[in-house]
């Protein structure tokens, strides 16, 4: 695994081991003992996948206090452009967003610490997304920022997005407790 630092502090995008040959492709996207090595988290409590049509957009969503959690994610099939969101107010960075792309065959993933929303556009159909996350989920402190809110441009001009991520708040209306 390597760790490329985005411009959003705590945030990397990991390049995940993998080996090719004759049957196809090996990859670990997750390697405890390398996460610590590298002063991130590994104490993943869940895990969940999602497989979406091409033109889904999910997001951006988050936990909050004290159910916070670090978040782990790629994508095994398909192609996704994958989004996160700086909510951290005292952060250099709060309110900047990047995006990176994320596929089946590209062996990258992304690390995304507390404090940040995330949320994902497919470009394929059955895209299938994997995250691993630190807390368990706790439908008390689910929360997310409408995706169509803030400085990124989505790809799909009719999205199909779900009646819950179309219910909240706007960006500049939402009061972070991050």
């Amino acid at each position: 695994m390597t760790f490329t630092e985005t411009e959003l502090k705590g945030c990397y995008i990991i390049d995940f081991f993998n080996a090719h040959d004759n049957r196809g492709s090996f990859v670990k996207p997750f390697h405890a003992d390398t996460l610590l090595k590298n002063g991130l988290s590994a104490d993943f409590t869940e895990s969940f996948y999602s497989v979406s049509h091409k033109g889904v957009i999910r997001g951006m969503h988050f936990q909050t206090p004290p159910s916070q959690h670090v978040k782990l994610v790629y994508c095994g099939v398909g192609k996704l452009v994958d989004v996160i969101l700086d909510i951290r107010k005292d952060s250099p960075t709060y309110g900047k967003s990047i995006s990176v792309e994320l596929t089946g065959d590209n062996f990258k993933g992304v690390y995304i610490p507390e404090g940040m929303a995330h949320g994902f556009e497919t470009l394929e159909d059955n895209t299938l997304m994997t995250y691993l996350t630190t807390a368990v989920y706790d439908p008390n402190a689910d929360a997310g920022i409408r995706y169509d809110s803030f400085d990124h441009q989505w790809e799909s001009k009719q999205p199909i997005v779900s009646d819950r991520d179309l219910s909240f708040e706007a960006f500049d209306q939402y009061q972070s407790p991050f």
